[in-house]
């Protein structure tokens, strides 16, 4: 099956990259999103991303107004999902929210419609049944700039249709994705098996005063010899992200209490990361990338 057509449900941080990334390689994009409202933000996200593909990709200006040729957006669930190849679900972490979802497209996708979930940390299996096309339903998960971190990680669940995974792994590779196919169910897939522990303890430093953000991300810079920390990495991930994940895997540990609280305490204060402007640390021009920092 040739995927040329593909709605984005979600116009939030990765959402909007998806749907920039495949805009740009030349398929045609439906964002859809649940309000005006949400699609007037999902605009000026994807509006915004046009700087980052001239200076990192090297964009021109005719990439640009082509790749803005190829998207439309629509808060109307029938003109998003009636006649498309693939939908791609990039809404909130919370599984109330993704079954309502996929209870609603279900019966207005067309048969031949593939549906695929960006979740980072939930199964396939756990919303196949909701889908009414179980055999049609896979997680396909980017990483944040989606345009430099590349990778397009694949995981079906025991009934997916090989021929839906491979579909996915062309896709992946037409919109410059390197597919990482996951052989089996994981909770994190690859990325964040590896990732969202990291973030946890280094969180967890903060929230128990044992040391403060910008202290750790020198020690991670210092001697892991990487460009960032993980207190940078959880505003570019987005802070509402990295808390819906956290409550999922530690809502009921007593040690994160205080973890949880200040990170939310930082969400209802407007600091939700790059995204903002401001998260622990305050953009354009982190702290971190000065060249005193690490001083």
């Amino acid at each position: 099956m040739s995927i040329q057509k593909v709605t984005v449900a979600g116009g939030g941080t990765l959402g909007s990259q998806i749907a920039y990334q495949t805009a740009y390689t030349g398929k045609t994009v439906i964002v859809y999103d649940i309000n005006d409202g949400a699609l007037s933000a999902a605009k000026t996200r994807i509006n915004d991303l046009d700087a980052a593909y001239q200076q990192d990709m090297h964009a021109t200006q005719a990439d640009i107004d082509e790749t803005h040729s190829r998207l439309t957006y629509t808060s109307d669930p029938h003109s998003a999902f009636g006649d498309v190849d693939l939908v791609i679900e990039a809404i909130p972490e919370v599984p109330a929210i993704k079954t309502n979802f996929y209870e609603l497209i279900s019966g207005i996708a067309d048969a031949r419609t593939i549906f695929a979930s960006n979740s980072s940390t939930y199964l396939p299996s756990q919303f196949a049944d909701k889908t009414g096309r179980p055999s049609q339903f896979a997680n396909l998960h980017f990483a944040n700039q989606i345009w430099k971190h590349n990778t397009a990680e694949i995981m079906g669940h025991a009934g997916t249709d090989a021929a839906v995974i491979t579909a996915l792994t062309t896709f992946a590779r037409d919109i410059a994705m390197v597919p990482i196919v996951v052989r089996k169910e994981q909770p994190g897939y690859v990325l964040n098996s590896l990732l969202t522990p990291f973030l946890e303890n280094a969180a967890y430093l903060w929230g128990e005063d044992i040391a403060d953000p910008q202290t750790v991300d020198k020690t991670w810079m210092i001697d892991g010899g990487a460009p960032m920390g993980p207190f940078a990495t959880i505003d570019l991930v987005g802070l509402r992200t990295f808390l819906n994940i956290t409550k999922d895997r530690q809502g009921d540990n007593p040690a994160f209490k205080n973890t949880l609280a200040k990170v939310q305490q930082m969400i209802d204060d407007g600091k939700l990361g790059l995204e903002s402007g401001k998260g622990f640390y305050t953009y354009p021009d982190p702290a971190y990338q000065q060249k005193d920092f690490l001083a």
